[in-house]
C-alpha cells in the first residue's frame, strides 16, 4: 500500500500540474498517488522518505518526474512510446514507468538526490516591460543583478521580445518571443541598453554544460513543447556564467553606483524562497544604498515573488531617489498571463 503522506504528495502535484496546463502531468503523478508501485529500491527510497515530500517542501514527485524526462529527452525507447506527443491510456502508461522503476534504478537515485531546478523564461515577460519602464523614466543604460538566477537565462531578457497587442517590445531579431496574456495599459515603448549584467545562485547550472542543460529541460513538462523550444533557444544564445554563492553577500558587492547607469536587482519566484533573515539583511542594504542614489545614478529593486495575498505572483518595483514603491499588478508564476496596472503607487 502507498504511504499516505506519498499519496497526498503526488495528488498535490498532480492538482497543480493540471492547473498550469500539464494534463499528461496530472496523469502521470495521479497514477503514482494511485497504482501499485513494483519492488525495488525506488519504490522503497520514495516510500521511507522522511519529512514533507510534497511541492511546498523537498518536491520529490517533481524529482521523479523530471528523472523520468530526462530519459525520455536523451531517447530512451519505451518512454518514447507512451511520452507526448504519443498517448497513452493510464495502464500502457504506469507498465512503461513501473519498467523504467525497475531498470533505470541508477538513474533514478541520481535524480532523486537533487532538487528541481528550473528557470522558466517566459518570467521575462515581467522584466521586460520593467525594463521600458526604467529606461523611459531614468533615461538611462541598465547594470543588472539577479538574485536566485539559475542558469542565468532570465539573465538576458533584453535579448528576448514581447508582443502585445500588435506591440512588440525588444529588439528587431529576438532570440525567442513572449507572448503571454496580458491584462492591463501596455507599458511605455522604450530602448534598454544594458551595460552589465551578472546573477547568483547557490547551485548554478552551466547551460553550456549538456548535463546541465538537460536539467534545465527535464523540468519542464513533456506536453508543453511550446515551453520546451522557448528554453532551448534561451540556452542557445546564454552567454553570462552565474556565481556560485550566497545571494546576499554577492549583492553587498554590487552596490556601489555608477555615474550614468541605473542598477537593477531583481528576482523572480526566488526571493521567496531566502530565509528570513537574509531577506531582511539584503532589505536593509539595499535601503542604505537607495538613499545615495541621484537622478544620474538610480536604484531600481523588483521582485516577481509569492505574497500570499492573490492569484499568481506580485510584481513590485522600488526606486531611488525618492524611495518610491510601486505597484505593477500580478503575473502567472509560469508567465502566461500578466495583469499589469502600470505602477501605483503604494
Amino acid at each position: 500500500m502507498i504511504p499516505s503522506k506519498v499519496a497526498e504528495a503526488f495528488h498535490v502535484q498532480a492538482r497543480a500540474c493540471e492547473n498550469l496546463d500539464s494534463p499528461f502531468m496530472g496523469q502521470l503523478m495521479r497514477l503514482c498517488a494511485t497504482r501499485t508501485w513494483p519492488e525495488g529500491p525506488i519504490r522503497d527510497r520514495i516510500f521511507a522518505w522522511e519529512g514533507e515530500i510534497g511541492p511546498a517542501a523537498q518536491s520529490v514527485p517533481l524529482r521523479l518526474a523530471g528523472a523520468l524526462h530526462a530519459l525520455h529527452l536523451t531517447g530512451h525507447a519505451q518512454l518514447a512510446t507512451v511520452y507526448p506527443p504519443e498517448r497513452a491510456n493510464d495502464d500502457e502508461l504506469w507498465a512503461a514507468i513501473c519498467d523504467v522503476m525497475t531498470t533505470e534504478v541508477n538513474h533514478l537515485n541520481l535524480w532523486l538526490d537533487s532538487v528541481p531546478q528550473t528557470n522558466e523564461v517566459r518570467r521575462s515577460v515581467t522584466l521586460i516591460p520593467i525594463g521600458h519602464v526604467l529606461t523611459e523614466r531614468f533615461g538611462l543604460p541598465i547594470r543588472t543583478s539577479e538574485l536566485g538566477a539559475s542558469g542565468g537565462l532570465n539573465l538576458h531578457w533584453h535579448s528576448y521580445a514581447l508582443a502585445l497587442e500588435g506591440e512588440l517590445y525588444g529588439p528587431a531579431g529576438p532570440v525567442l518571443t513572449l507572448t503571454p496574456e496580458w491584462d492591463g495599459p501596455l507599458p511605455p515603448q522604450s530602448t534598454p541598453q544594458i551595460t552589465r549584467r551578472g546573477g547568483v545562485d547557490l547551485n548554478p547550472l552551466n547551460p553550456a554544460d549538456p548535463d546541465d542543460a538537460l536539467r534545465l529541460q527535464a523540468y519542464l513538462w513533456p506536453d508543453q513543447p511550446h515551453r520546451l523550444a522557448l528554453t532551448r533557444a534561451a540556452i542557445a544564445a546564454a552567454k553570462t556564467p552565474v556565481t556560485k554563492g550566497d545571494a546576499i553577500d554577492w549583492l553587498e558587492g554590487r552596490l556601489d553606483h555608477q555615474d550614468g547607469e541605473t542598477h537593477l536587482i531583481y528576482s523572480t519566484v526566488a526571493w521567496q524562497y531566502f530565509p528570513r533573515a537574509a531577506q531582511e539583511r539584503g532589505r536593509k542594504m539595499i535601503e542604505a544604498a537607495g538613499e545615495h542614489a541621484t537622478d544620474r545614478s538610480p536604484l531600481a529593486w523588483f521582485g516577481m515573488e509569492n505574497d500570499g495575498s492573490g492569484k499568481g505572483a506580485a510584481l513590485t518595483l522600488r526606486v531611488w531617489p525618492g524611495n518610491l514603491t510601486l505597484d505593477f499588478g500580478r503575473a502567472d508564476f509560469h508567465g502566461r498571463w500578466v495583469n499589469w496596472t502600470g505602477g501605483q503607487a503604494v
